[in-house]
């Protein structure tokens, strides 16, 4: 496997991929069979294929514009396991929603599974409650 296709380097392209708002990169993460899961998002849930993602990315990043909101990730810190294929990334996404001033900060750890450079799993644990009053 190469270093560009490592989980640390699949990860790093998929933060770098959110916060930049790449809709054309951020499917293409993915294997064409990917499952992310969203367990504390209310009601949870799971996307399957790359077609179910590129939706939520465009809707999300969408839900973003309209709102001017700007955001960075930071704190990262990734924790090698002892499958080769899969990561801990622990993150912060801050950021700025510029229509209503507020500043805030949404914590991330994420389980990943990668294989052949495309995320084949996803568990995603986010604080949607903190994101939800961010744009609110």
């Amino acid at each position: 496997m190469s270093e560009f296709a490592s989980p640390r380097a699949v990860f790093q392209r998929l933060i770098d991929g959110v916060t930049a708002r790449r809709l054309e990169v951020l499917p293409q993460l993915y294997a064409e069979d990917a499952v992310v899961v969203h367990p504390f998002a209310e009601p949870a849930s799971r996307l399957e294929g790359r077609a179910a993602l590129r939706e939520h990315f465009a809707r999300n990043f969408a839900r973003l514009e309209t709102l001017s909101v700007e955001m960075a990730a930071r704190n990262v810190v990734v924790h090698e396991t002892a499958d080769p294929e899969v990561i801990i990334a622990e993150f912060e996404y801050a950021g700025r929603n510029a229509g209503t001033g507020r500043e805030f900060v949404v914590p991330n750890i994420f389980v990943l599974r990668v294989r052949n450079g495309h995320i084949v799993e996803s568990r995603d644990y986010a604080h949607h409650g903190a994101f939800e009053e961010a744009m609110a």
